[in-house]
């Protein structure tokens, strides 16, 4: 008997963005041209001592992306809301319990009103940094949209927000940890699979070259903690950094087998 519970885990794409290497880097190789930007949430089923979904077993949500209207707000083309799309993992966004959320930048916290049942896992130093001083910055505030902040306030006082202080487990076989770097509470999760401990970096690694060869993301809080965060990364996958999933790189849908037949491109298995 397994000691520590497994789970499937997706990464579901709801919008992309061409990207050049000026936009997405600090120092950027000049070689370098194309780098496009995948969104996605992501999710993590578990699972029985067979490999297969467990009865009664309720997924746990990580990000709840942008919907079509902040979309065409930026320039994003959203043609399937997110909470929408997890129907194709049979999961109801209302039915759902458990939203992790890695940070409040727009693209991550959006859809949070299509989770009404929800408990929303967050870090206190993203709601400290979302609500405080940092925000009378502009190039700090321009990744966030003032309606989810507030919306995240109010389910706060509808008692549906889970503070955490750095490392902690969700459930067994599922943990939040503190990163920083590209804002001051960013968290990554690390998920037990059947292939070992999966990190799900979000925007700690926004690309395989940020964790793989320590490249700096253009918007960032933390430049230090944003390079200490890539060796935690490493450090929470065991060593192997296959096992870390960077939060917008459109390589992940190359990388990774679809979930069903029919999803190729728009949802893939990450374990």
């Amino acid at each position: 008997m397994r000691s520590t519970p497994i789970y499937e885990v997706h990464a579901v794409k709801y919008a992309h963005l061409p990207r050049k290497a000026w936009e997405v880097q600090i120092n950027p190789d000049p070689h370098d041209a194309d780098f496009p930007m995948d969104y996605f949430v992501w999710v993590a089923i578990p699972l029985d001592e067979s490999g297969n979904r467990l009865v009664g077993g309720k997924p746990i949500v990580i990000d709840t992306g942008f919907n079509a209207q902040v979309g065409a707000k930026r320039g994003r083309e959203v043609k399937t809301n997110p909470a929408d799309l997890l129907a194709h993992l049979d999961i109801d966004a209302r039915e759902v319990e458990d939203v992790i959320i890695t940070h409040l930048h727009y693209d991550h916290v959006g859809n949070w009103d299509r989770f009404p049942k929800a408990r929303f896992h967050l870090q206190d130093k993203e709601m400290q940094f979302a609500t405080g001083r940092h925000m009378c910055h502009g190039s700090f505030r321009h990744a966030y949209e003032v309606e989810d902040i507030v919306g995240m306030v109010r389910v706060l006082y509808g008692n549906r927000v889970v503070f955490h202080d750095g490392d902690e487990e969700i459930q067994p076989g599922i943990s939040v940890h503190l990163i920083g770097g590209h804002t001051m509470g960013i968290q990554s999760v690390r998920v037990m699979t059947r292939n070992g401990w999966l990190v799900l970096a979000s925007d700690a690694s926004h690309y395989f070259w940020g964790v793989e060869q320590n490249k700096l993301f253009s918007i960032v809080f933390s430049v230090a903690d944003m390079l200490a965060g890539y060796d935690t990364l490493k450090k929470l996958a065991d060593g192997r950094i296959d096992m870390v999933v960077p939060g917008h790189d459109a390589e992940v849908c190359r990388r990774y087998p679809a979930s069903k037949p029919g999803l190729e491109g728009v949802c893939v298995r990450l374990d």
